[in-house]
C-alpha cells in the first residue's frame, strides 16, 4: 500500500506536519509495518550539505567568488561561485561533480576565469524548490558537512510503502491510515480541502432492488452480488487535464494522470478506499428499449464477451458479475470497466457508480478474467458498506469542481439497510491477564473510542460493551479487542518480564516432541525442510476448498508427497535436479461429517546425485531406492524405536516398502512419478503417518489442544554410553536364503539367537547367479560381538555362530553357503 506523506498531513488539524520518519515510526509501532520510505525528490539525492570554509573575491571578476568548501570528504574543494550572498561559515546545498541537476544540467569540473571549480553551490531554483535565483540557498540548520540534503532538509513529498495485512482492509486508503495516526497521537481528523466547498450533492434516495437516478434506471438482479449499489448522473461535464495538485497526489502513490474525470475516481479510491467508476452515459444503452437507459448488476451470460479498458476481448462465464445495460455487459463488476463506455474527450454526461461488491464473487471474476486492479484488490478484502454515500458525494463534488456539470437528480442507493450490531463484552480482568498490565475500564473505553468503536462501561466497571465501527469487520471477539488495546496503549508500555505460562514439569505434546526430533534427524541427514501450502489440483477423492486462492489449487492434499512432488517439479523446471526435501505437516481426507479427517505426517522426497561432485568423485551415483529406505529407517528410529519394520512390496509397482509400526501399516517408501525432463534421475519418496487430529477434542481449561496419537509410546530419553574398553569379534555369514524369505526375517532370527552380545549386524553382499541354487539368493551378513566386561573366547564365538545357523535352518530353512 502506497501513501503520500503530504496527503496524510492534509488530514490533520495540527499546525505542523509530521515528517516521513515520524510517521514511519508511529505506524510501525502501532499499526502496520512501513517497509520503505521513498523520497519522491530522489533527483536531489546527490545533493549534500556543505560548509563554505573560506571565501575571497575572484581576482579577475567583479561578481565571482573563490571559495573553499567542506562537503564532509576530508578534503576542501575549490569552488567558484557567482552568488552575492556566499559567506564563510555558512551551510549551503552543494552539487558535487557528476551530479545531474533537476533541469538536466550535469555538473562537471571546469575552469572559470582561470580558476578550477569542483562542483556548484545551489540556489532554490536550481534545485526545483522555488523561483528564487538571486543567491544560493542558505541553510539555517545544524548538521555536519556531507549530510545528504534530503536528510537534512526534507523537501517535496515522500511515499510510505506499508505492509497491510489481509485482516485490515480499512488501511487501504489515506483515510484509514490517517484515522490510525489520529487514534494513536490523539489528533483531530478532517478531510483534505480539495476545492469542493459549496458544491452540494442531493441526498441519495434508497431503494431495495431498483431506482431511477434521473434518466437511468438501476437494477440489482441479486442482492448476493452486491450488498450496496449506488449511482449518480452528472450532466454537462467537460473532460480535460487535471490540475497539478491532483496530478501530484496521484503520482505520489504510484498512479498516473489520465483526465480530470478518471483522476477524480482514482483520487477517491486512494483517499477513502472506495473504488468508483465513471461511465460515458452517451455510450450506455445507445438504443434503449425503455424511455430511460438501464444499468443492471447481474451475472454474465454464457458466451458473452466484453472488451475491457486494456483493449482485451474477454469471454465471460456465468460465475462472473458484470455491469450491463439493457443489451450487453459494459464492465466487470469490481474489476475493470469496458472500452465501449470509456470516458473520452467528447464525453459530456456521466454515470458514476459506487458499490460494495461481494468479495468472493469479485475474486472469482478477477481470477477468471486474469486481471488484478486497485479496485479488485480492495473489494476482495472488503470495503466498508457505510462508506458508499460519503464516497459518492465526494467523487461527484470533485468531478463538478474539476469538469463542471451538475447533478440534476438525487442519486440512487440500492441497499437493504444496516445490519444489527451485537456488542462484544470486553472484561477488564481478561485484559489484565493477557497483557500483564491493569487498565481501568475508562482507559480501555477511551482507547477503543479513538478507533471509532462505541464503548460503554458497565456500572461495576468490570467490563466494556463494544460495538465495532463498520470499517473494522475484523473485530468480532474479545481477543480482537484486547489486541487493539495493546497496540493503542503501546507495546512498549507492556511489562518486559517473562510471565509463567505452565509448570516446567508439564511435557510438550508427544507428537510435537517427535516432530522436533524428526526435524533434527532429517536436517542432520542433509535434507532441506519445505513448507508448501496444503493446496493441490486434486480430484473427486480430495477435499475441495469452497473459495480457492487459485483454480489449479482448489483441493486439500491427501498426502504430503503431493506437495513435495510439485516442489521437485518446480526445481526441475529451473534446471535443479538434485532435490532433498522433507516436510512435517498435515494431510486431509474426506470424513463422515462436514469436517475432513486430518492427519499429521512426515514425508521425504529425494532425487539426483547422492553427494555433491568433488575432485575425488567427479560423477557421484544417483540416489536409489535404498537411500530412501535408509531415510525411512532413520525416521522410524525416531518415531517408534525398535517397533518398526519395512515390509517389501511384491507387486512390482511404485510401492517399494510398507512401513509397519507394531504390525500396523503407517507409511510407505515409493518411487515417485514426476512431470520431469528426460535428463532427470528417478525420484523416491517416504511418507509416514505420525498421528491424527480430532475435530471433536477440546482442551480443558488451562490445558493445550494438540494432535493426539495413542499409538506412539513416549520417546526414551537418550543416555550417555562410554566407548567400549574390551575388544570386539567379527565374523561373516554367507547364507542361502529361499526367495520367499525376507531378509528382515533372517535378521530377526540372527538377533534373537545372538543375544545381548550382538553389537552390530549389517548386510554387505547380495548375489544371485551361477553357484547359487535355483530359487535361492546369497545374502552375506557381518556380525560384531562384544562382551562389555571381558574378551570373548573363541569357544563362545563359535557357540553363538552355531546357534545362529541352527536357528536359521530350523525356523526359515536358511543354510550357510558352502562355496
Amino acid at each position: 500500500m502506497n501513501v503520500s506523506v503530504s496527503w496524510l498531513n492534509a488530514f490533520s488539524e495540527r499546525a505542523t506536519s509530521a515528517s516521513a520518519a515520524e510517521l514511519r515510526d508511529l505506524l510501525t509501532a502501532h499499526t502496520a509495518t512501513v517497509e520503505e520510505v521513498v523520497a519522491l525528490r530522489d533527483d536531489l539525492a546527490p545533493i549534500v550539505v556543505a560548509r563554505v570554509v573560506e571565501e575571497a573575491p575572484h581576482p579577475d571578476s567583479d561578481h565571482l567568488h573563490i571559495t573553499k568548501v567542506d562537503m564532509g570528504s576530508g578534503v576542501l574543494l575549490d569552488v567558484v561561485c557567482g552568488a552575492p550572498n556566499v559567506t564563510a561559515g555558512k551551510l549551503y546545498p552543494f552539487a558535487p561533480t557528476g551530479t545531474i541537476m533537476p533541469g538536466g544540467l550535469k555538473i562537471e569540473k571546469r575552469k572559470i576565469r582561470g580558476h578550477t571549480s569542483n562542483g556548484m553551490l545551489c540556489s532554490a531554483r536550481e534545485l526545483g524548490l522555488g523561483e528564487e535565483h538571486d543567491g544560493i540557498m542558505e541553510l539555517d540548520i545544524d548538521v555536519a558537512p556531507g549530510t545528504p540534503f534530503l536528510t537534512a532538509m526534507p523537501v517535496g513529498d515522500a511515499r510510505l510503502v506499508i505492509d497491510v495485512l489481509p485482516n485490515r482492509p480499512d488501511l487501504l486508503s489515506h483515510l484509514g491510515i490517517a484515522r490510525e495516526i489520529a487514534a494513536v497521537s490523539g489528533g483531530e481528523l478532517r478531510l483534505p480541502d480539495i476545492g469542493v466547498a459549496g458544491i452540494a450533492i442531493p441526498e441519495a434516495k434508497r431503494f431495495r432492488r431498483a431506482g431511477n437516478a434521473g434518466g437511468v434506471v438501476l437494477h440489482l438482479e441479486d442482492a448476493t452480488l452486491a450488498s450496496r449499489y449506488m449511482g449518480v448522473v452528472i450532466r454537462g461535464v467537460q473532460v480535460g487535464p487535471s490540475p497539478q495538485w491532483l496530478v501530484d497526489r496521484l503520482v505520489a502513490v504510484g498512479s498516473r494522470s489520465t483526465n480530470n474525470i478518471v483522476d477524480a475516481t482514482n483520487y477517491v479510491l486512494h483517499e477513502l478506499g472506495q473504488p468508483t467508476h465513471a461511465f460515458d452515459l452517451g455510450k450506455v444503452d445507445p438504443e434503449p428499449k425503455m424511455p430511460e437507459k438501464t444499468i443492471v448488476v447481474r451475472t454474465a451470460r454464457e458466451g458473452e464477451t466484453l472488451v475491457t479498458l486494456d483493449g482485451v476481448t474477454r469471454k465471460l462465464t456465468t460465475d462472473m458479475t458484470v455491469i450491463a445495460d439493457s443489451r450487453d455487459a459494459i464492465a466487470l463488476a469490481g474489476v475493470m470497466g469496458g472500452e465501449g463506455t470509456e470516458v473520452g474527450p467528447d464525453t459530456t454526461d456521466l454515470f458514476v457508480e459506487i458499490a460494495t461488491f461481494d468479495a468472493a464473487r469479485t475474486r472469482r471474476t478477477r481470477r477468471a478474467a486474469g486481471l488484478s486492479t486497485d479496485a479488485s484488490y480492495r473489494f476482495e478484502r472488503g470495503v466498508d458498506v457505510a462508506l458508499a454515500p460519503r464516497a459518492l458525494a465526494r467523487v461527484a463534488a470533485l468531478i463538478v469542481s474539476l469538469a463542471g456539470g451538475a447533478v440534476e437528480h438525487p442519486p440512487v442507493d440500492l441497499y437493504a439497510g444496516d445490519a444489527v450490531h451485537v456488542p462484544i463484552v470486553l472484561r477488564t480482568a481478561r485484559v489484565a491477564r493477557v497483557l500483564g498490565i491493569a487498565l481501568d475500564a475508562e482507559r480501555i473505553a477511551e482507547l477503543l473510542k479513538a478507533i471509532g468503536c462505541i464503548a460503554d462501561v458497565d456500572d461495576a466497571g468490570a467490563a466494556v460493551h463494544v460495538i465495532a465501527p463498520t470499517w473494522r469487520r475484523d473485530l468480532v471477539a474479545e481477543a480482537d479487542l484486547i489486541e487493539e488495546v495493546a497496540r493503542l496503549h503501546g507495546y512498549a508500555s507492556l511489562p518486559d518480564e517473562l510471565r509463567p505460562y505452565r509448570p516446567g514439569t508439564t511435557s510438550d505434546a508427544p507428537l510435537w516432541t517427535t516432530a522436533g526430533r524428526l526435524r533434527d534427524a532429517l536436517s542432520g541427514a542433509g535434507l532441506l525442510e519445505a513448507r508448501p501450502t496444503p493446496f493441490v489440483a486434486g480430484g473427486d477423492e480430495h477435499v475441495r476448498v469452497l473459495n480457492p486462492l487459485a483454480e489449479n489449487e482448489g483441493h486439500l492434499r491427501r498426502t504430503l508427497l503431493e506437495s513435495l512432488a510439485r516442489r521437485a517439479e518446480f526445481n526441475l523446471t529451473h534446471m535443479q535436479g538434485n532435490v532433498r526435501l522433507y516436510e512435517i505437516g498435515t494431510a486431509f481426507a474426506r470424513g463422515a461429517d462436514a469436517l475432513p479427517n486430518e492427519s499429521m505426517r512426515v514425508a521425504v522426497l529425494v532425487m539426483g546425485q547422492r553427494e555433491p561432485a568433488h575432485f575425488t568423485n567427479a560423477k557421484p551415483e544417483p540416489v536409489d531406492a535404498w537411500d530412501a529406505k535408509e531415510l525411512a529407517e532413520r525416521m522410524t528410529r525416531v518415531v517408534a524405536p525398535g517397533r518398526a519394520a519395512l515390509v517389501p512390496s511384491e507387486d512390482g509397482g511404485a510401492l517399494l516398502w510398507t512401513i509397519e509400526i507394531d504390525g500396523e501399516a503407517r507409511g510407505h517408501v515409493s518411487h515417485i512419478a514426476l512431470d520431469a525432463p528426460v535428463w532427470a534421475s528417478p525420484a523416491f519418496g517416504v511418507e509416514l503417518v505420525l498421528g491424527t487430529v480430532s475435530n471433536a477434542d477440546v482442551a480443558p481449561p488451562g490445558e493445550h489442544a494438540h494432535v493426539t496419537d495413542t499409538r506412539s509410546a513416549p520417546h526414551a530419553q537418550p543416555r550417555f554410553r562410554p566407548l567400549p574398553t574390551t575388544p570386539s569379534a567379527e565374523f561373516d555369514l554367507a547364507l542361502l536364503v529361499p526367495d520367499g524369505v525376507r531378509a528382515a526375517d533372517v535378521e530377526a532370527v540372527i538377533r534373537a539367537s545372538a543375544g545381548d552380545l550382538l553389537e552390530r549386524l549389517v548386510v554387505f553382499d547380495l548375489y544371485q547367479g551361477p553357484g547359487v541354487d535355483a530359487g535361492h539368493r546369497s545374502v552375506a551378513w557381518r556380525l560384531t560381538l562384544r562382551h562389555p566386561e571381558r574378551t570373548l573366547r573363541d569357544k563362545e564365538i563359535e557357540g553363538r555362530r552355531a546357534k545362529i545357523l541352527s536357528a536359521l535352518q530350523h525356523e526359515l530353512h536358511v543354510r550357510q553357503r558352502s562355496t
